[in-house]
């Protein structure tokens, strides 16, 4: 049956110690040194072979600016729309792929420049003496270095590394990726500059720039990089609009290479700029266009009837001829004007009213002023149609919102309709006026018919080349009327501040963050390390995890030894380690008057396991005994590990199992040791049944009459968690010594203790903690050192013995206190 003194274990409760896990964290302090050290070391490293990146930008503005040659006499219509319509169009179109493609392709960026740096290669983009012209018709070596070394100014060397027997190709005409077959390992060959190179794997030219400066025996780095990711990379250009001035937009870029963003920067807005400019001027080139086709038809039709007229007045009397019909033939032309006049409006009334209905993009649309309509309605409603059709065709890249795209559309299709309905009401118009024109004309054919024939057919003539040559006048008219307004439209966007390097604009690397990060990786990482073993570590760390564990009374702490053998006391008597042996001997004397121990007096000393110090505890408290002029003897009862005998350089031939068996006399198992008053019996051989040896009479009988010879009889028992033996003697034994050492004994092993002890298995036990450090790495001292009362400190000072320093460190700070200590000259 279980007794409840067997749970024990839930009378301590845990508690997180924070005080003393500060106390061991500080005891690391050369842990986090050396993480600190570590990690400042590589955040410097990355920093220094970081590229640095730079930060530069552009303002533009937007704003319509008027032609000077519009006035309301002009018959072309170019300015349309307005800047709250544009500017975000404009800022949509600059992040857009289609006009980062254009950007991209015109200057070449899908070829880098490279050159060794400090840690590795850089861009070097605007600083190479050279540049290469590609033919985009063969592909070129993808992603792959192409080192070039000069050899002299006109020629040079290529060297390709090729780890495998085939090679990716990118094709920049198409944008298209292929492959070709290549000798695996150094390609290397000379070519002179300004040469074609035709390889499989590489197609250009090399060109030195103009003024180049030293280059010869220099490296440098070519590679071909994707188009796609290229103009994808430039996409994420920056474009702010300014919240103070709405049509005012700043552009900014990041890279490594200032050269490279300038010219970017600055060719982006030169690019939006003549695209913008090419919009504006659509509706013109579209009206010149429509002209320069209808006059190419109009100079034939003008020849012809030029070279009839010709023949015509050949060898007659053309004045004659031309008597009494001119007044008729001023009437017709009149009238076939007017005609044509009207018939070419409603002809463009009929294609516009087909476009709209069967088109959806009107960009091309001719102006209506081309047809001589002057209609307010349809010439303002046809230019917002086509400024809307471009504006649309232009965002087709630049924005995903199918909402705006369906604005757009609303738009041009309210558009639409007020232009059908216009068209309608201005044919009918047009009709009922060519019917009354008709009917001039035939009036006037007429009284043609009653001329004679040379009159009547030179009227014919005459009547078709003017009416050619009233059309042909007029149509280049407009032609050069368009002409002028188109060469004088000026782009809306303008630049403000252009992208230049003026020094500076350098954004990163963050060194300072990554500093900040080594500060913080470099405290945290040891932190966590001593975390864990905080709170893994199930050892006995101090005295004050004893208390917690157990009622056991303390008797005394033991310093770690600094001798070789466990004579510490007896080898330096005055170190503050034999003065914490000395305090164990004064609570141990307490103890024994207190049980009114009178005579020989008996100590047992045991501990959880072996290597906890039982042996070392028992030597050094025998010997302040002894030194004490108290006869004393040790027993070694540790039948199954017998050691006590190596630091008395005695031998364990003989022993207490000699005695035990009736082989040898008491007085033949006593040895004397070196130290005056302390005998020692050693354990002997090691017996098969150490258990029943101690439990027999013999051990009883040599007890009692060590009685009589000794003062003090010290037993070194085995330990008592993993054998019987010690606990067969507590019987025998006026105290008990359990011995613990810190950072070794485990928790659980003080639970057994408590077990037994409240079973009344053993009495009269007190506890030793020994090989304790104050400063030691798994525990801390509350002000404790070696026994109570005695320290390093300045007290100690000419009482005790200093320890040597165990390492360099500790040794050179003991110097540099002894030569800066100011001497006292009291005394003098």
């Amino acid at each position: 049956m279980l007794d409840t003194k067997d749970f024990s274990f839930f009378e301590s409760e845990n508690s997180f110690d924070f005080k003393g896990f500060l106390i061991k964290t500080a005891s690391y302090w050369r842990w986090f040194l050396v993480s600190w050290v570590i990690a400042f070391t590589l955040a410097y490293q990355t920093n220094i072979r970081k590229e640095k990146i730079y930060g530069l930008e552009t303002t533009i503005s937007v704003k319509e600016e008027s032609n000077p040659f519009f006035t309301s006499n002009t018959s072309l219509v170019f300015n349309w729309g307005g800047t709250s319509d544009q500017v975000q169009t404009i800022a949509s179109t600059l992040k857009s792929r289609s006009h980062n493609e254009l950007v991209v392709s015109k200057l070449q960026y899908y070829i880098n420049y490279l050159k060794q740096g400090k840690y590795n290669l850089v861009d070097a983009y605007g600083e190479i003496p050279f540049f290469v012209n590609i033919d985009k018709k063969y592909g070129q070596l993808a992603g792959t270095l192409i080192k070039i070394k000069f050899l002299s100014e006109n020629t040079y060397q290529i060297t390709i590394d090729f780890s495998g027997d085939s090679a990716q190709l990118y094709l920049y005409s198409d944008n298209s990726i292929g492959t070709t077959a290549v000798a695996k390992g150094t390609y290397q060959a000379n070519f002179k500059t300004g040469q074609k190179v035709i390889l499989p794997f590489l197609n250009w030219q090399l060109e030195i720039k103009d003024n180049p400066g030293y280059y010869v025996g220099n490296e440098y780095f070519v590679s071909f990089g994707s188009f796609d990711g290229v103009v994808s990379g430039y996409q994420g250009i920056n474009v702010e609009i300014d919240a103070k001035g709405s049509s005012i937009l700043k552009l900014s870029l990041q890279g490594t290479n200032k050269a490279r963003i300038v010219e970017y920067l600055n060719t982006t807005v030169q690019v939006l700029r003549d695209n913008q400019l090419s919009a504006k001027n659509q509706f013109a080139t579209n009206t010149i266009s429509f002209i320069d086709s209808t006059m190419i038809a109009m100079e034939e039709q003008l020849k012809r009837t030029g070279d009839e007229l010709k023949a015509f007045t050949k060898g007659k009397n053309i004045v004659e001829i031309e008597e009494g019909g001119k007044q008729i033939s001023d009437r017709l032309l009149e009238f076939d004007v007017k005609k044509d006049e009207v018939g070419r409006k409603l002809a463009y009334y009929n294609s516009l009213k087909s476009y709209l209905k069967n088109s959806t993009d009107f960009s091309k649309l001719p102006a209506p002023s081309v047809a001589g309509i002057d209609d307010p309605n349809v010439v303002v409603n046809v230019s917002k149609l086509i400024s809307l059709s471009t504006q649309r065709s232009e965002m087709k890249y630049a924005v995903k919102s199918e909402k705006i795209f369906k604005d757009f559309d609303n738009q041009m299709q309210a558009i639409k309709n007020v232009l059908l309905e216009n068209i309608a009401t201005a044919k009918s118009s047009l009709q009922y006026e060519l019917n009354m024109i008709s009917g001039n004309i035939n009036e006037a054919e007429s009284s043609i018919k009653q001329l004679p024939e040379d009159q009547q057919e030179l009227i014919k003539i005459q009547r078709k080349y003017d009416l050619n040559s009233n059309i042909y006048n007029t149509f280049l008219q407009k032609r050069s009327e368009a002409d002028i307004v188109k060469a004088a439209n000026v782009s809306d966007i303008r630049f403000i501040d252009p992208a230049k390097d003026v020094g500076g604009g350098l954004v990163g690397p963050k060194t300072g963050v990554n500093y900040v990060l080594a500060l913080f990786l470099g405290f945290i990482i040891p932190l966590l390390f001593v975390f864990g073993i905080f709170f893994l570590n199930n050892s006995i760390q101090n005295t004050d995890d004893v208390a917690k564990l157990t009622s056991i009374p303390l008797i005394g702490v033991v310093g770690k030894k600094h001798t070789e053998s466990n004579l510490s006391v007896f080898e330096r008597p005055k170190s503050a380690l034999s003065e914490s042996f000395r305090a164990i001997r004064s609570s141990l004397q307490f103890l024994y008057k207190k049980k009114s121990v009178e005579g020989a007096k008996t100590l047992m000393i045991t501990s959880s396991v072996s290597g906890e110090g039982k042996t070392f505890c028992s030597i050094n408290i025998a010997t302040v005994f002894a030194m004490s002029e108290k006869k004393t003897i040790i027993i070694g009862l540790d039948l199954r590990k017998p050691k006590i005998f190596d630091d008395f350089n005695i031998s364990n031939d003989i022993g207490a199992v000699n005695y035990l068996i009736g082989q040898k006399s008491l007085e033949e198992i006593i040895q004397p040791t070196h130290i005056p008053f302390l005998d020692v019996i050693t354990s002997g051989p090691i017996p098969p049944n150490p258990a029943e040896l101690i439990l027999s009479d013999a051990m009883i009988k040599m007890l009692d009459l060590l009685k009589k010879e000794y003062d003090y009889i010290v037993l070194d028992t085995p330990p008592i968690g993993l054998v019987s033996d010690a606990l067969e003697l507590a019987p025998y034994s006026d105290i008990i010594l359990y011995v613990i050492r810190q950072n070794f004994t485990k928790k659980d092993m003080i639970t057994l203790l408590n077990t037994r002890y409240k079973r009344n298995e053993i009495d009269n036990v007190s506890i030793i903690l020994n090989s304790f450090e104050s400063k030691a790495k798994y525990g801390y001292g509350y002000g404790y050192s070696y026994g109570y009362g005695y320290g390093y400190g300045s007290y100690s000072n000419g009482y005790h013995e200093d320890d040597e320093p165990k390492n360099i460190i500790s040794r050179i700070w003991k110097f540099v206190r002894r030569k800066t200590k100011p001497k006292d000259r009291s005394g003098d």
